[in-house]
């Protein structure tokens, strides 16, 4: 009786993530398709939605929100219109920034607990965005962050679906109980797989160039996810927030692009793409 009532469960889940993938994939199409401004604006927007949720969270401290929106920013702007040591400046003028503009807090306790979470943020948040734009600004840059995005939520997708259907060793019981080994295992090679498969459509990507930059991507993916679940298990949250209802916020979706991301730019880096 107990594994009939668990069905219709899982096809309940299964298609409530299918309808919040639509939205999410016809987005990313958009930005992603457009390149340049279109797709700096587009990944800020999700980064100040995500810096948002994390701030929030963090909230007994009071971080700088304003001050690690401006940094990302200007991280952003900096990966678009100049050079990668840019961003590293815009990454220095963020320290002074956010030092006064916590002076306007009404009160002063817990300040260096709020810079230090204000530019947790923006390491976490900011840097990946900063990869993506240096990965979309390459020769090859929109094909390459399709297949980073088709790597990741694929790999996702069959570690979920190979946790549910093999899973029996646990993989991190003390910061995600319900990920397996197996799970891992399924999510490494679908991940793999979908960026070789997506490679045979782009005749200037190589069938083991793909495979190489798909397993970076692969192994990138599970340590993404178990970072922010050792977070979200800090804050002692579930979900960082309600941005897509029941599956959580913005960071929760993108917890393992923010690494795959940066692993996918350096993958490719290395074999000669960027």
């Amino acid at each position: 009786m107990a594994a009939r009532r668990e069905r219709p469960a899982r096809r309940s889940d299964l298609l409530s993530r299918v309808l919040i993938a639509i939205p999410a994939a016809l987005f990313a199409i958009l930005i992603v398709g457009e390149g340049g401004l279109v797709f700096a604006v587009g990944i800020f927007a999700l980064g100040v939605v995500a810096l948002g949720e994390l701030y929030t969270l963090m909230g007994r401290v009071r971080p700088v929100n304003l001050g690690g929106f401006l940094v990302l920013g200007g991280m952003i702007a900096a990966a678009l219109y100049g050079e990668p040591e840019h961003v590293l400046l815009a990454m220095v003028a963020g320290f002074p920034l956010v030092f006064w503009l916590s002076f306007f807090r009404p009160r002063r306790e817990h300040v260096s607990w709020a810079l230090a979470a204000t530019f947790f943020g923006v390491l976490w948040v900011g840097l990946p965005m900063v990869h993506a734009v240096f990965l979309r600004e390459t020769p090859h840059g929109d094909g390459l962050v399709v297949d980073v995005l088709i790597g990741t939520f694929i790999g996702d997708t069959a570690a979920y679906f190979g946790g549910r259907l093999y899973g029996r060793r646990p993989l991190a019981p003390r910061i995600s109980p319900n990920k397996t080994v197996e799970g891992l295992v399924a999510g490494v090679l679908g991940a793999t797989l979908a960026f070789w498969f997506a490679g045979l459509y782009q005749d200037w990507l190589s069938g083991w160039d793909a495979v190489i930059i798909g397993l970076a991507v692969a192994v990138a993916a599970p340590v993404g996810d178990l970072f922010e679940s050792l977070v979200k298990r800090d804050l002692a949250v579930k979900d960082t927030g309600t941005f897509f209802g029941a599956h959580g916020g913005v960071l929760d979706r993108l917890d393992a692009v923010l690494f795959t991301m940066v692993a996918g730019y350096y993958a490719a880096q290395a074999l000669g793409y960027t």
